[in-house]
């Protein structure tokens, strides 16, 4: 077992997401509900199925693609907003649906520009209902290290839980030696704590490693504490917590 809670909701999962969901194109809203619902496709975050009469209407397009799928036959949609384009974007179910999913329609995420759980953009995927994210004070030891190069070490770390994840240290950046971090142009963004606004590969022994450590200057008002904090793969360095060495996760996952 890993050291860290792992997901628990099945594939197939269904409920309804109390939260009004809006997404955009072009500048254009292409659909506002608060009638959504959650579909497990995979156990560690949901998709949302829109209502098709929350959908704008004259958007989207048949592409006269039928499909029978595990979920009920579906019908595969482009959508246009003015000049744009986006073919693929959307399958909207038939009669045949189960679990209610009659009438909805499935959007590919990255074919609309932006998405808003109530007010706050959400990036990536769908927040997981089932999913804790914590970033807590904390006044145990940590500190990381590459090749036995220490990177950054700290007795006031902050540690964000994550289900699913392994825990990731976050340091204060007077707490990080940035000698050996050389800044990229890499950006990410997660669900729950926002887009990146930095990253760095790490120079040891004249060998660079592409991409192991970044920050979050804003992230989103939940994961305030991290605001400005450096933290690092635990999948690719060595951690020690209170001098005891944190066994590497056999999996490497997204920040």
């Amino acid at each position: 077992m890993p050291g860290y809670p792992a997901m628990i909701t099945e594939t197939d999962h269904v409920e309804p997401v109390p939260r009004r969901i809006r997404a955009t194109l072009g500048g254009r809203v292409v659909l506002d509900t608060t009638r959504a619902l959650y579909v497990w496709e995979w156990p560690p975050y949901p998709q949302f199925y829109i209502p098709v009469a929350d959908v704008t209407p004259g958007l989207l397009f048949d592409e006269d693609h039928p499909q029978r799928l595990k979920r009920g036959t579906a019908r595969r949609h482009a959508l246009r907003v003015g000049e744009v384009v986006k073919p693929a974007a959307a399958r909207v179910y038939g009669e045949d649906a189960v679990s209610g999913l009659a009438g909805h329609v499935r959007f590919e995420w990255a074919a609309l520009d932006s998405w808003f759980e109530e007010d706050e953009e959400v990036f990536v995927h769908p927040r997981n209902p089932y999913t804790r994210v914590d970033a807590l004070r904390s006044t145990r030891h940590v500190r990381v290290a590459l090749e036995g190069v220490t990177l950054a070490e700290s007795s006031s770390p902050v540690l964000l839980f994550e289900t699913g994840l392994p825990t990731r240290y976050y340091f204060n950046r007077t707490e990080v030696d940035f000698t050996h971090l050389v800044p990229t142009t890499t950006v990410t963004a997660c669900p729950y704590k926002g887009r990146t606004t930095g990253y760095w590969s790490i120079r040891t022994g004249g060998t660079l490693h592409q991409d192991l450590a970044w920050a979050y200057d804003f992230p989103t008002v939940a994961m305030t504490p991290i605001a400005g904090l450096v933290s690092f793969y635990n999948e690719k360095l060595d951690i020690f917590v209170d001098g005891e060495e944190v066994p590497r996760p056999s999996t490497h996952f997204f920040n």
